[in-house]
């Protein structure tokens, strides 16, 4: 019972499933909601030019009617003129279709955003299968869709004999006007059938671009285990990560070892740890540790430094204090910096050649008790 429930899904999809699912061109969209503004676009675009296309129009028909007898029996002008006629309505219409095409291409952004995927444009076999479209017509996603369809249908239907009753005693009276007259006074019932088209068509768009974000949401859902399994392959799986922090600790230590034989001392515990300190003077504010390490890195540190002769010197207090005070790469701490420079001092004599003292002349240097280990 535990493990059916598990497989549930009922937690709501991370942000790298909506990621995927976009790659794939599954993202919300309303036909509805697209529907709607291509039709209140036409509307505008009739109100800002219903009349100056109304007007073009009169002139293309006068033009068109008003022939001379020489004109009719002349097809080559026919023909020009058709050309004529055509390319000038043409033109007249540029900017209520380049309003009507930038409608369709902005009103799937509305919800869902802009996606192109090339994996949804791939040829699928299953699409092929009548079976499987009998299977999508029928489940409970192409039943709503035939709801929403049937619904839209009655209420255009109604909304259009509503307007064409309302209207009826104009459109009669049409066949009574000159042509000129009757094409403006259509134009302005084109324009106001649009309107109330479009009101009609808000009612279905409102309820529909909900019910499309929820659908999507719900769609993308994952089962608790799927959520698990995700944040471990994000974050990577235990034995992955580490293997990585192995690779890193012994990159790192590499790195290390090769700063050891540029260090100007390597002071050791003597058997559990060792710390290897440079001084540049010019550069460096205080003594930085270059390398540290105990046990076995000690041991592997003490062997780089005696083949790159550095200087050991025995001094496990300090060593101690200073593997565990200091980040390597870190200046030293400023409560070590008498005992690191009575430290640098003998070095500089052993560079100069004067005697060294005895292995243990650094066990009384000065180290304060918060620094002691």
């Amino acid at each position: 019972m535990a493990e059916d429930s598990d497989q549930e899904k009922t937690e709501a999809a991370t942000p790298k499933k909506v990621e995927e699912a976009r790659r794939q061109g599954q993202v919300p969209r309303s036909r509805e909601l697209n529907t709607l503004v291509v039709t209140l676009t036409a509307s505008l675009g009739l109100w800002i030019y219903g009349h100056s296309f109304v007007a073009s129009l009169s002139d293309l028909m006068r033009r068109g009617f008003t022939l001379t007898k020489e004109q009719v029996y002349d097809p080559l002008w026919l023909v020009r003129m058709f050309r004529e006629l055509v390319l000038t309505a043409l033109w007249d219409l540029t900017p209520l279709l380049l309003m009507l095409v930038a409608s369709a291409i902005v009103a799937p952004l509305l919800i869902g955003g802009w996606s192109f995927s090339m994996e949804s444009l791939g040829f699928k076999w299953d699409r092929m299968n009548p079976l499987e479209g009998l299977k999508r017509m029928f489940n409970s996603h192409g039943l709503k869709e035939l709801g929403k369809t049937l619904l839209k249908f009655t209420l255009m239907a109604l909304v259009g004999f509503w307007f064409l009753r309302r209207y009826s005693e104009t459109i009669v009276v049409l066949g009574r006007k000159d042509l000129f007259t009757a094409v403006g006074e259509v134009g302005d019932l084109l324009t106001w059938g649009f309107v109330v088209l479009a009101i009609a068509l808000a009612v279905v768009a409102i309820g529909d671009a909900p019910l499309q974000l929820w659908e999507y949401a719900q769609g993308l859902k994952m089962t608790r285990q799927e959520v698990r399994d995700e944040v471990k392959e994000m974050e990577g799986r235990p034995e992955v990560k580490g293997r990585i922090r192995q690779l890193q600790r012994e990159m790192a230590q590499k790195r290390m070892m090769t700063e050891v034989p540029k260090a100007d001392v390597v002071l050791t515990n003597p058997t559990h740890y060792a710390v290897a300190l440079k001084y540049d003077i010019d550069k460096m504010g205080a003594p930085r540790v270059v390398a540290k390490g105990a046990d076995l890195v000690a041991k592997r540190i003490l062997e780089i430094a005696e083949k790159g002769k550095v200087l050991q010197v025995i001094a496990p207090a300090l060593t101690r204090a200073l593997y565990y005070s200091t980040e390597l790469n870190r200046e030293i701490p400023q409560g070590l910096y008498q005992a690191v420079a009575q430290v640098l001092a003998f070095v500089y004599q052993v560079r100069k050649g004067k005697p060294a003292p005895g292995p243990n002349a650094f066990d009384d240097v000065p180290i304060p008790e918060k620094l002691r280990r």
